[in-house]
């Protein structure tokens, strides 16, 4: 049965799309996290007739939006979030910099892990702050790639001057949903250790197996919400990054008032339209929708997942449990550890990670024969005409991948695939 998502809507001509106008016209493009599906027509609707009323001058947040956001938490988490505790954004990205600048003294270290969304390994240095990574842990069964927290890791990357960890949760792009016990470890790591934790949860809507439930960060314990800021937006569940609007949650008082401080004069004010498009995608109209997609985009990652082990077998992908992101390893091999080395006794820790380079070393010749000595990125914008996002982008971890967004109609996911193969044989 045909889906409102299998619809092609034409971005390129008619709007001056991001993208579809960052790489030429002959370019099918999965890189950014923007779906290629229209919003909820509640939200479309709110939008018109705001429009309509003609006079776009400044706006507050309305009172209606903080209520709608604590009764949605309260519905869908069993988390208590009062008015007063959220603040608005432009952005998501504004968010977790404003938690740099005001919860790390100058010179100090932000713990990511990676590999990870871009802006995390950035926003450290616009603040004069150190980038400490932390690999997650990462192996490969057959076509399917597998990631999990690597605790030794953290443990090794973080100093006495580490003021914030910024945690991706879902995660971008490997599409883990940390469950509780794997969250409540992160957290208290950071908590035991004086730093502040910002959790974005921009994704945390769009978890595509059944049965599974977010928990934010924040309700874990009143110790761990006392050292929290929980970043979320409508953005990427409804389709609506260009409105703008996001939120922090922030419920110590003073963790709140040091935040507000810090993005004062210099954030700006969320634009009317953000506010009116936020209200109405977080509404109950929009319940439905969100179902069929989720279910849209959970076929489209089998499918992904199936095409890659069918047609691509030298590849391995991960089939994440959240965000329409795929993250894809073109460095063949099979059944490989492609994590940091760590653990155990000395002799046995240098003996792993001499294996572990010797079979890096191999994946990088393949690598370098299969693509030319390019990137798989360049590879495939080149020969394939399809572009996703490169993973060196995402940290050193992510050399030799690719992050591929398949929020699209499966039929564009399908062409740009079969490019991808044709390219390759």
């Amino acid at each position: 049965m045909a889906s409102i998502f299998d619809s092609i809507i034409e971005r390129r001509s008619e709007t001056s799309s991001l993208k579809w106008h960052k790489f030429g016209a002959d370019v099918l493009p999965l890189w950014v996290a923007d779906m290629d599906f229209a919003a909820p027509e509640p939200v479309v609707r709110a939008l018109r007739g705001r429009v309509e009323h003609g006079v776009y001058g400044y706006d507050n947040a309305p009172p209606a939006l903080a209520e709608v956001i604590c009764e949605r938490m309260q519905r869908l988490y069993g988390w208590t979030v009062k008015p007063e505790e959220i603040t608005f954004l432009s952005g998501i990205v504004s968010g977790f910099n404003i938690a740099c600048r005001a919860f790390c003294k100058p010179g100090g270290g932000v713990l990511v892990q990676t590999p990870v969304y871009p802006p995390f390994l950035a926003a450290p240095g616009n603040h004069g702050l150190r980038l400490q990574t932390a690999d997650l842990a990462a192996r490969r069964e057959g076509a399917v790639l597998r990631y999990e927290v690597d605790f030794d890791a953290m443990e090794r990357a973080a100093t006495a001057d580490t003021g914030l960890f910024i945690v991706s949760h879902p995660h971008n792009p490997v599409g883990i949903e940390f469950r509780p016990d794997t969250l409540r470890r992160m957290a208290e790591f950071a908590v035991a250790r004086g730093m502040v934790l910002c959790s974005d949860e921009i994704h945390c809507d769009l978890l595509l197996d059944e049965g599974l439930k977010h928990v934010p960060a924040a309700m874990l314990s009143p110790e761990i919400a006392a050292r929290c800021v929980t970043l979320m937006a409508p953005s990427k569940t409804f389709n609506v990054p260009g409105l703008a609007c996001g939120f922090a949650i922030i419920q110590n008082p003073e963790l709140r008032h040091a935040y507000r401080r810090a993005l004062a004069g210099i954030v700006p004010d969320v634009n009317a339209m953000g506010f009116v498009g936020a209200l109405a995608a977080y509404g109950r109209e929009c319940d439905g929708w969100l179902e069929e997609l989720r279910a849209y985009l959970r076929g489209n990652r089998d499918f992904l997942a199936e095409f890659v082990r069918r047609e691509l077998p030298e590849f391995a992908v991960t089939a994440p449990e959240a965000t329409y992101l795929a993250w894809m390893d073109c460095r063949g091999g099979n059944g490989v550890a492609v994590g940091r080395c760590g653990g155990g006794a000395v002799e046995t820790q240098n003996a792993e990670c001499r294996t572990q380079n010797a079979e890096r070393a191999t994946r990088n010749t393949q690598h370098a024969t299969r693509f030319g000595g390019v990137s798989p990125f360049e590879f495939f914008l080149r020969e394939a005409k399809v572009a996703f996002s490169d993973g060196a982008a995402f940290g050193k971890a992510g050399e030799g991948f690719v992050r591929i967004n398949f929020g699209c109609p499966r039929s564009r996911l399908e062409e740009a695939l079969e490019k991808v193969k044709r390219s390759l044989r």
